[in-house]
């Protein structure tokens, strides 16, 4: 039985790659800051270490006897006093150290559509520098750029439940958003196949206003869209890295680039928006009954 060691294991897409792992029969080793933790939240991996990335003397055994490492370790708010750099870049790079080690085969980490655009967002510049550094590595490796996830998007849901959704420019900008689920099994037919480089999307393209429509069409709400001239995006995004600590303006500027560009990978999976919107809201109807 091959072992997988899994990075960001609790986090989106950790959870799918573990779920999926396992599913097709590999043992998966999830590191986890807490199991007992872990455990409550639903993880159900073969085996659990406890330890932390950004600390590389409480991973020691984590990498034995591994076959594959999956890293979709990466924080989008800076919090615990940890920068992008501690996390995106000097964490991950902690565990390509070890999995050269232990002469692992195979790395593989999951990226940002478009990064090598984005290099001046603070949040993407540092995950760049560690792809930089894993592909320089004696290890064969394996980058994942998805578009964007769906719950990334239930930011539109949230905007029409107030009334009204803000978009920018024309609002004919692209996104092909993925569900986690559908964006494991996607990992493991790419890292299985040794591919060194994939931009991965799901299978329905929507412009942003799409997304709006959408959103109200969920909540079963006439649709009340805003365009806001680019211009406004700009002087917005410029305002917040002016006065506020990236601790702040990191999400933000990122958001604001994305949505000031296409973001489009190759087709994956089948689940809908439409789906996911219905499946949020349905969920959200149980917890308040």
């Amino acid at each position: 039985m091959k072992t997988v060691v899994i990075a960001g294991a609790t986090g989106y897409l950790g959870s799918y790659l573990v779920a999926h792992y396992k599913q097709l029969g590999w043992a998966v080793r999830a590191l986890v800051r807490n199991e007992a933790s872990a455990r409550t939240k639903g993880l159900d991996a073969t085996e659990f270490f406890e330890g932390e990335a950004t600390k590389p003397n409480s991973m020691i055994g984590l990498m034995e006897d591994a076959d594959l490492v999956v890293s979709a370790l990466g924080i989008t708010r800076q919090k615990d006093g940890l920068t992008y750099r501690d996390v995106d870049y000097k964490a991950n790079k902690n565990l390509l150290d070890l999995a050269v080690e232990n002469s692992v085969p195979q790395f593989a980490y999951i990226h940002v559509l478009n990064a090598t655009k984005l290099r001046n967002v603070q949040l993407v510049r540092a995950k760049q520098h560690f792809v930089e550094t894993l592909q320089a590595a004696p290890i064969k490796s394996t980058v994942i750029s998805p578009s964007g996830y769906f719950s990334d998007l239930e930011e539109f849901l949230d905007m029409a439940k107030s009334g009204r959704v803000y978009v920018f420019g024309s609002g004919e900008y692209r996104i092909n958003p993925i569900h986690g689920a559908d964006l494991a099994a996607a990992c493991y037919e790419i890292i299985d196949a040794g591919q060194a480089f994939a931009e991965v999307g799901g299978p329905v393209k929507y412009t942003h206003n799409e997304l709006a429509e959408i959103a109200f069409k969920s909540l079963n709400k006439k649709a009340k869209v805003t365009h806001l001239p680019n211009w406004i995006s700009v002087a917005a995004q410029r305002a917040f890295e002016t006065f506020t600590s990236v601790k702040t303006y990191g999400p933000i500027q990122f958001f604001l680039c994305v949505m000031r560009m296409d973001m489009i990978g190759k087709s994956y999976g089948k689940m809908r928006l439409e789906d996911h919107f219905a499946h949020v809201l349905e969920k959200e109807t149980q917890n308040n009954a």
